[in-house]
């Protein structure tokens, strides 16, 4: 019998290439979906859905964690701050920022990998995003699963990987399209949930990936700048 792993999968890029890592490494995927009143919460949803209808997987949780919108701080989560448009050498914290996200999710997941007997939760976070977002570095993660093994059964096990997170962005597009990740499936869009706007800090990452990985990206936008 295959180990199960939760896999938190946003409908984005990163974590759609590491259910892709998790899957080939041989883990029966178990796919946690998080809706935090984020402002293409509906298009990721869909995103979500499709990816996971893709792999035909059976095990799915979609969760609400509204909370976020009434703490607010981020752009993402109150339409009363702009979403910033891109500046790939600012290293200053952006207004996407959600605070304290990453622990807010991973909660979740941990919670049900013990009713479940997982073996693991992978996320698909990117030390390249770290600049602005502290819980994509990998030390929160290491330091996140001490706490785990310290808050759960002592037979729980679990352990957190972040297969891509030394990835730069273009090493993620050529390692998706190795495993064959249906990338024109996924949305990294932080405020359009029809065409992406190609500004934000997230479409400008990805767009410049697929531009350095000499490959197309196939998602519609309503722009293309060159990053």
């Amino acid at each position: 019998m295959k180990k199960k792993a939760v896999i938190l999968v946003s409908g984005g890029m990163d974590s759609c290439v590491t259910l892709a890592e998790a899957l080939a490494a041989g883990f029966e995927p178990c796919l946690l979906h998080v809706n935090y009143g984020q402002r293409t919460e509906k298009r990721e949803l869909k995103a979500f859905t499709e990816i996971a209808d893709h792999y035909q997987i059976k095990h799915r949780l979609v969760t609400d964690i509204q909370h976020l919108v009434k703490i607010g701080g981020s752009s993402l989560t109150d339409s009363h701050i702009e979403v910033t448009k891109a500046d790939l050498q600012n290293q200053e914290i952006p207004s996407s920022y959600v605070p304290f996200r990453n622990a807010n999710i991973l909660s979740i997941a941990v919670s049900w990998a013990e009713v479940i007997h997982a073996h693991a939760i992978y996320i698909g976070a990117v030390e390249e995003d770290s600049s602005g977002y502290p819980d994509c570095r990998k030390e929160f993660f290491v330091q996140y699963e001490k706490m785990v093994e310290l808050g759960t059964k002592p037979d729980s096990k679990i352990h957190i990987k972040t297969p891509i997170i030394t990835m730069k962005k273009f090493e993620i597009v050529k390692r998706g399209l190795e495993l064959n990740a249906p990338l024109n499936l996924t949305w990294s869009c932080y405020q359009s949930e029809e065409k992406a706007c190609g500004i934000c800090d997230s479409c400008a990452l990805r767009l410049r990936g697929f531009r350095q990985a000499e490959v197309e990206d196939p998602i519609p936008y309503l722009v293309r700048p060159v990053y």
